[in-house]
């Protein structure tokens, strides 16, 4: 059993879940709010160390029709920065049709609820080991 972490990145928060190859179910996390990046990855670093994933997902936002935009890039940049400082594989899901599902909600959980989301895309995409 291996334990994977999800990120739905924002420029304010990011949503966090955490799930494992046995069960395949995500769960909400966590939500990180913080101003700098010294303090995300500082957050990002203790949520890591306590549950120690072999696998991390970060969802992918696209236009409809598959195109990249900003925050595309962005995310991009953020999966690469995450392999980078724990050597631990990130892997891209594309998240188009996640957000569409939590349109019609609000509030703080929202954002570790779009991740678990994305991890549950991954789970049902990817066969287990």
């Amino acid at each position: 059993m291996s334990t994977v972490i999800a990120f739905d990145f924002g420029l304010k928060r990011i949503g966090v879940a955490v799930g494992n190859t046995v069960l395949r179910q995500a769960t909400p996390l966590a939500v990180i709010e913080a101003a700098r990046n010294e303090n995300k990855f500082a957050a990002i670093t203790r949520l890591l160390d306590e549950w120690q994933p072999s696998t991390l997902v970060v969802g992918l936002p696209l236009h409809p029709d598959g195109a990249e935009h900003e925050m595309t890039v962005r995310c991009r940049r953020f999966a690469n920065q995450l392999h980078g400082r724990y050597d631990i594989p990130a892997v891209l899901i594309d998240e188009r049709y996640s957000s569409a599902v939590l349109s019609q909600r609000r509030g703080e959980h929202i954002d570790s609820e779009a991740a678990a989301l994305i991890l549950q895309q991954y789970f049902d995409q990817h066969e287990p080991n």
